[in-house]
């Protein structure tokens, strides 16, 4: 699995094959990319169930000021710090260990606030509109700021934000939505 474009173009990326995970895979990367790209630039980035931290590697290529990765699993977050020292790009990260709900409470007690959110939990965790919600109550994410979710299915009941675009690849749904409050 390779960064697909940016300043770390090309540069592999440890941990796609971790059990437990599912790399977004490079087409649809790709494709999201092309669709957010006016969002990346200096945003601030949440991957928020990080596993190989494939996203948001990609925003910080792209130019994403900060990006924090979160995982609950040790060996994701381990493989995260050791692409960061490859990358050469510690200053602009920070990696958690953590629940996805301790690690939402972290980012509310701190009054850290978000432009990117990436939500791709494991498939079987349908967790993600009570994921949402809390982003939405506890004002976690900027004005125009966006969210976008990888799913196995439609199953999202989200309204607190508008829906900007919804697509189908293979076997994946990814949901973009925007904070326009």
């Amino acid at each position: 699995m390779k960064i697909i474009s940016g300043t770390l173009k090309g540069r592999t990326i440890k941990g796609y094959d971790i059990e437990g995970t599912r790399p977004t895979m490079d087409r649809v990367k790709e494709s999201l990319f092309g669709t957010i790209q006016n969002n990346v630039r200096e945003s601030i980035v949440l991957d928020l169930f990080a596993g190989s931290g494939n996203l948001g590697f990609e925003a910080i290529s792209n130019g994403a000021k900060f990006c924090y990765f979160n995982d609950h699993n040790r060996k994701c977050t381990s493989l995260i710090d050791k692409n960061i020292e490859l990358f050469l790009i510690k200053e602009q990260t920070k990696v958690l260990n953590l629940d996805y709900k301790k690690a939402l409470k972290y980012f509310s007690d701190n009054k850290i606030k978000f432009n990117l959110i990436f939500l791709d939990p494991p498939y079987k965790n349908d967790c993600l509109n009570d994921v949402v919600n809390y982003i939405y109550d506890n004002n976690l994410l900027e004005k125009e700021g966006i969210i976008v979710c990888e799913t196995s299915a439609l199953y999202l009941n989200i309204s607190c934000y508008e829906k900007i675009k919804e697509k189908k690849y293979g076997d994946k749904y990814i949901t973009i939505y925007k904070n326009n409050l």
